[in-house]
């Protein structure tokens, strides 16, 4: 009686365990699960990488727009995005400069693949063309090696 008292008070009153084969079902779904949605998971991160780099791009095209406000034009591509960070001293010399410059922490991010962006000015579909050739760093590929490019982004 004491035993029966003491499983009452802790819960477990009858209660019986979970059986091999329900186990066994259990962990079947369990791994039929991961099979679909881990290939997703680990799809994700290239996906990341591809937002992030638009997401840089349109940053970048921000502050492009305040350097010409201040100034009158775009950089050239000879002074690149280098002149967001410091005051040009190639080509024409910006006229206002804003002091500590128009990107955020004094440098000119690379893309999320570790590469530069490419900067061309004036550029082949608009005032200027800015790039992130993707993981492979090379102009053009497809998928998941396509180019992030300004003009496409919305």
């Amino acid at each position: 009686m004491t035993t029966t008292r003491a499983r009452r008070a802790h819960g477990l009153s009858g209660v019986q365990g979970f059986t091999l084969i329900e186990l066994m079902v259990v962990m079947v779904i369990l791994g039929i699960l991961a099979g679909l949605i881990v290939p997703r998971i680990m799809d994700r991160p290239e996906e990341a990488r591809r937002t992030k780099a638009g997401v840089q791009i349109q940053s970048i095209e921000q502050a492009l727009k305040l350097y010409k406000l201040d100034n009158g034009q775009y950089p050239t591509t000879e002074q690149g995005l280098l002149a967001l960070v410091e005051a040009p001293t190639v080509g024409v010399l910006a006229k206002k400069w804003r002091t500590g410059g128009y990107l955020d922490k004094g440098k000119v991010p690379k893309d999320p693949w570790d590469n530069d962006f490419v900067y061309i000015s004036p550029g082949l579909h608009g005032d200027f063309d800015l790039v992130s050739y993707g993981p492979d760093n090379q102009a053009g590929g497809e998928d998941k090696d396509a180019d992030i490019n300004n003009w496409e982004l919305e």
